[in-house]
């Protein structure tokens, strides 16, 4: 038996029944379906790791798609080795079942430094001037060079940021059948952002976010179609599905005003000091790790929270570990937003102190996701001048930044994080009739279902 797991992000069980995604409605209907319990937080490390593993936060370690590193005094986001996932995954299992099984991951994340036994993911070359050349990274090394021959460079523009779109996900696509026609995995696990992207831009009812979701179903019945017919099973998740917000709650903004914050001034700007802060919030989506290094104040921390408006819980280290995310990564309190709110990660009034990354897309150093990274200023009359400006300087050798995006959080109607209320509002997991699945399972379930049969 060979198997591919397509990982379809942000599809709903809502999706389904919406009628613009026939075709993976009709997989649904003669196939076996569920409703995943999201992991927690709802978002792409967490969930991913759930499924990967068949374990919890509290013991895999992953507690959001970035953290505050207690020993390092940084707060890490979106970082790329497998070995930060503590716990064994799928294909662990599958090679002590049997060596010559082979595994591919394309594009799932953490996935440079793993044991599977092919893997591609998006990877820019980082240059010592301080530039950087979008590329992917693979192992074996020959399978980037062969992919890139055949299929050109990764669209990686389209993978993140105000022109991220379907080319990448199509890239992605035509990557899974170059690697099913010239290495035939035993199981390959395959990543399809398209869909996050729309919704998080538009909000879920939307009618730009049907086009996506339109886009989204033929490419993935053609690939599940094309996968079958060379003897695959395919089984279809997603991680988070995605509800509509309307207020960004900046909780660093909040925790300045009590000077919990310690801010420093470098070259002008305001940089977080993650050092010497009392209290600061690592956001996450409708999610944020909460940081108190000045114990004496803790519980005034939670009071004021609490008191925050678009603050629906905050969780401290017995409540965490009742939801399976108490680990030495999580913050001294895990803040979760209300149904129709998300977490920015500002603490500067716009024009006042900026950070020289706020309006660049820089995901690595941002101590906090930023979704508005989605969206090009409407302020800047000329914005491909603007970028064309950028990409001379680039060229002729200057150093600078690429100042297009937006600071105006409202701009972002879409959010995950949070459990929604309505299970139509939670991820799915499609399989084969005789997999029998109950209407609803945990997110760890999901691991069950990728190994079975195997």
């Amino acid at each position: 038996m060979r198997r591919a797991v397509l990982n379809v992000v942000g599809l709903s069980a809502r999706d389904l029944q919406s009628g613009v995604m026939p075709r993976l409605a009709a997989r649904a209907a003669k196939g076996s379906v569920a409703k995943v319990k999201p992991a927690f937080p709802a978002v792409t490390c967490t969930a991913q790791s759930d499924y990967l593993t068949g374990q919890p936060p509290s013991v895999h370690g992953i507690v959001g798609n970035g953290w505050y590193d207690r020993t390092l005094s940084e707060v890490q986001f979106w970082k790329q080795s497998n070995r930060v996932v503590g716990a064994p995954k799928v294909w662990d299992e599958l090679h002590a079942k049997n060596p010559r099984l082979k595994v591919a991951n394309l594009f799932w994340w953490y996935n440079m430094g793993t044991n599977a036994d092919i893997s591609v993911t998006p990877r820019p070359i980082y240059k010592s001037n301080g530039g950087k050349i979008f590329d992917i990274a693979s192992y074996p090394q020959r399978t980037r060079e062969l992919l890139k021959r055949d299929l050109g460079d990764f669209p990686f523009h389209s993978f993140w940021g105000p022109r991220a779109g379907l080319p990448s996900t199509q890239w992605i696509a035509a990557s899974a059948r170059w690697i099913e026609e010239h290495e035939q995995p035993d199981l390959n696990l395959v990543y399809l952002p398209h869909l996050d992207y729309d919704l998080q831009r538009f909000g879920p009812n939307d009618p730009r976010s049907d086009t996506a979701r339109r886009d989204v179903d033929a490419l993935v019945g053609d690939l599940a179609d094309f996968l079958e017919s060379r003897g695959v099973d395919v089984v279809i998740v997603s991680e988070y599905a995605i509800t509509a917000v309307d207020r960004a709650v900046p909780l660093n903004k909040v925790l300045r005003k009590h000077d919990w914050l310690e801010l420093k001034d470098e070259a002008g700007v305001e940089t977080l000091d993650v050092f010497n802060s009392k209290a600061f919030a690592v956001v996450d989506h409708q999610v944020a790790h909460v940081v108190v290094l000045d114990s004496s104040i803790r519980e005034k921390v939670r009071q004021v929270l609490l008191a925050t408006p678009g603050v629906a819980q905050v969780l401290d280290a017995e409540a965490q570990a009742a939801t399976g995310i108490k680990h030495v990564r999580a913050g001294d309190f895990v803040v979760v937003s209300d149904n129709h709110s998300w977490f920015s990660y500002y603490w500067w009034e716009e024009g006042s102190g900026d950070p020289d990354y706020a309006r660049t897309i820089d995901i690595h150093r941002k101590p906090g996701y930023d979704p508005v990274e989605l969206f090009i200023d409407p302020k800047i009359r000329f914005p491909m001048l603007t970028i064309a400006w950028f990409l001379l300087k680039k060229t002729l050798g200057f150093k600078a930044l690429m100042e297009v995006v937006s600071q105006d959080a409202s701009l972002v109607k879409g959010s995950h994080g949070r459990l929604p209320e309505d299970p139509l509002d939670w991820p799915v997991c499609i399989a084969a009739r005789d997999a029998s699945l109950p209407a609803q399972i945990a997110s760890t379930d999901v691991y069950a279902q990728i190994v079975r049969g195997f």
